[in-house]
């Protein structure tokens, strides 16, 4: 399979065509066989575009049901609207990011004074821990940027209750080395697995399990298939959505980030915009090749929104907007949040809108709205 992923919209486009004219009928049925890097893959490999709104997820949704049909494409739908509950899931549980980030500095301590933590700790980065499988997927990801969805739970569980690794320090393995690393998808996918996200309810990595869904690449020993879940004294606080800012009218400029580049889409009423800048923030410790794929991205889209609003693209300094209100696309929770300018007006998507006030608890409650949704 091809794993380059150039960081453009219309690469994103082509990916998404071929997809649908190729796995996408069989996803329902296929997309947890992880077959290796070298097989083209049972899932759409979308994510590096999704995560920076290069393609947006109506329109992924849209052109699968076009392609397959409703039925057809609701395996596929209901999957990308798992990336939609993440990201509302986070808006109103902040605290699931900000402790992670402060468990995370704990652990990097930790390695730092224990050396039985450190070798454990640089063998599974380094895919040398001995397990089957496991070596092979940290070395997938260091030399690609990329795993299987289902990869990433296995990876994930053995990380935690075989290796007995803080969870923290495997999230953040993953989020300096994805291509799709995204706070919300990342750090709520590993508290998944551990049993904190659903309490009490975790995912085991089981050697039949991943036998079955490698068709035989990999048989692991050693495993614990009957581990406990992790636990945690006080799980974080929902909080209330906050509302989107109001959208000045006439001349703006607009601000752009990596959680949102597709311009072209906002909904900016009338506002008339003058001037584009592009706010790039990667993750905390960012591979050469995850900071090479922002920066790309968001070339990419700087040229699409100057054409697009025949406009200036300026560099993003000290009154860079010339005294004009600024517009950005919702930064969720994560580093670009963290890093917007004040004053920065933020407009939601519709599609955000409407799914995060459903995402406060389980996924039940949004994936039982998504017919109404896409109505």
């Amino acid at each position: 399979m091809d794993r380059s992923f150039p960081m453009t919209r219309a690469a994103g486009l082509e990916r998404l065509a071929a997809f649908l004219d190729g796995a996408g009928a069989d996803y329902a049925v296929a997309r947890n066989t992880d077959r290796g890097p070298d097989k083209a893959s049972t899932t759409s490999a979308l994510s590096p575009y999704l995560r920076r709104r290069l393609l947006t997820e109506a329109e992924v949704v849209e052109a699968a049901i076009a392609a397959h049909g409703e039925e057809g494409a609701e395996k596929f739908v209901t999957e990308v609207f798992w990336r939609t509950y993440f990201k509302g899931h986070l808006e109103t549980h902040p605290e699931a990011w900000t402790g992670y980030l402060s468990q995370l500095e704990a652990q990097r301590r930790r390695i730092e004074a224990e050396p039985g933590l450190r070798r454990t700790y640089a063998a599974a980065v380094e895919g040398r821990t001995g397990i089957a499988g496991f070596d092979d997927w940290a070395r997938e990801l260091l030399a690609t940027g990329w795993l299987h969805n289902h990869a990433r739970m296995w990876f994930a569980s053995i990380w935690m209750f075989s290796l007995r690794l803080p969870w923290t320090l495997g999230a953040d393995f993953f989020l300096r080395h994805l291509l799709d690393g995204d706070p919300a998808s990342n750090t709520l996918s590993w508290r998944w697995v551990a049993g904190l996200h659903t309490r009490g309810k975790h995912y085991v990595a089981r050697a039949d399990n991943i036998r079955r869904y490698t068709e035989g690449r990999f048989d692991p020993d050693g495993l614990d298939a009957f581990p406990d879940p992790l636990e945690e004294d006080v799980p974080p606080r929902e909080v209330r959505l906050a509302p989107a800012d109001p959208l000045p009218t006439g001349e703006i400029a607009l601000l752009l980030h990596l959680d949102d580049l597709h311009p072209e889409s906002l909904p900016l009423g009338g506002a008339t915009v003058r001037r584009v800048g592009g706010l790039v923030v990667h993750a905390p410790g960012a591979s050469a090749a995850v900071r090479a794929a922002d920066a790309a991205a968001m070339a990419d889209a700087l040229e699409r929104a100057a054409s697009h609003f025949g406009c200036d693209i300026r560099t993003v300094e000290p009154d860079w907007a010339g005294g004009l209100p600024v517009v950005a696309a919702w930064t969720p929770v994560g580093p670009s949040a963290e890093a917007l300018p004040d004053g920065c007006a933020r407009l939601r998507r519709a599609w955000d809108e409407a799914a995060w006030p459903l995402a406060t608890r389980g996924f039940f409650k949004l994936r039982s709205a998504i017919p109404r949704l896409l109505s």
